[in-house]
């Protein structure tokens, strides 16, 4: 039918889904995931000017915001509350605004995508000028987000668009676009899917480019990551370890002294300083130029 986002269409390789041997059915939903990835290296460029915009914004003291409505908004939430416990980032450095709001995290909230006048609202008085607002919508159409990047950009914001359908009002209404070209889904309409895929994987890409840009990571290590487990308080370990060689009592001391921060506890050891020490010069050199 004309006039629908492609996200929309019928997929011919997968007609008779139902009447498919599950060994085929579970092979042929594997094979049409497999797109997305290639879907998402089509958009690199396009992602890459992304993310420096945003890098800009950030270093200038600004928020990323995320915006999205269903599965869009769900997968929005995931990467933005990732942000603080991988990179040691203040929680409101990367927020995510979802419609229906958190009840939707769990429960589809029927009609909340069509309220443009909910995703105005959503970044009136949260988005500043100096921000920069990533919306999510496969088909493009979802007019919360279209409205939330409308205002965005009318306030001077950064507004970034991610979208399975080229032709779409959430482009019209962004600087830039990052169309990923999923196509019709092997179950059709369901964006869930081989959209959704794409989306998480531009999402963890943005994300973690944005945050190696400004800092986060030292070659390819979580130097930012917060030992707020067991887990990560092993991994905290490892890599003072690793990044200064010195013995398990000593990286375990400098970590307690750090209050968990990796880069400080690392820069102790590496210079002989206190924790008031270690921070201070942290904050004019990066860790790299420490060691």
């Amino acid at each position: 039918m004309s006039g629908l986002p492609p996200t929309e269409g019928r997929q011919a390789e997968s007609a008779g889904l139902d009447l498919l041997e599950t060994q085929e059915l579970v092979d042929l939903l594997v094979r049409d995931q497999a797109q997305a990835a290639a879907a998402v290296r089509t958009q690199t460029s396009t992602l890459a000017r992304a993310v420096e915009g945003v890098v800009t914004r950030l270093r200038a003291g600004g928020r990323l915001h995320y915006v999205g409505s269903g599965t869009s908004g769900r997968l929005a939430v995931l990467d933005a509350s990732e942000m603080p416990p991988t990179f040691g980032t203040p929680p409101d450095l990367v927020c995510a605004h979802i419609a229906g709001g958190d009840s939707a995290l769990r429960t589809a909230i029927e009609g909340a995508e069509d309220d443009a006048r909910a995703g105005e609202a959503a970044m009136s008085g949260h988005v500043a000028a100096g921000d920069a607002v990533v919306g999510i919508s496969a088909s493009g159409g979802a007019r919360y987000v279209v409205a939330a990047l409308e205002h965005a950009r009318a306030i001077g914001a950064l507004t970034v668009a991610i979208t399975s359908s080229d032709a779409s009002a959430l482009v019209a209404a962004a600087e830039l676009a990052i169309v990923l070209p999923t196509g019709a889904e092997a179950l059709s309409g369901s964006t869930r899917l081989k959209a959704g895929t794409a989306q998480k994987i531009t999402l963890n890409t943005l994300s973690t480019a944005i945050m190696v840009r400004l800092g986060k990571v030292h070659d390819n290590l979580m130097i930012d990551v917060v030992a707020t487990n067991e887990k990560l308080r092993g991994r905290a370990e490892r890599l003072v370890r690793d990044l200064t060689g010195a013995g398990d009592a000593r990286v375990r001391a400098a970590l307690d002294a750090a209050e968990g921060s990796v880069k400080v506890a690392v820069v102790m050891i590496a210079r002989g300083m206190d924790a008031a020490q270690a921070r201070t010069l942290l904050q004019s050199e990066s860790l790299r130029s420490l060691l």
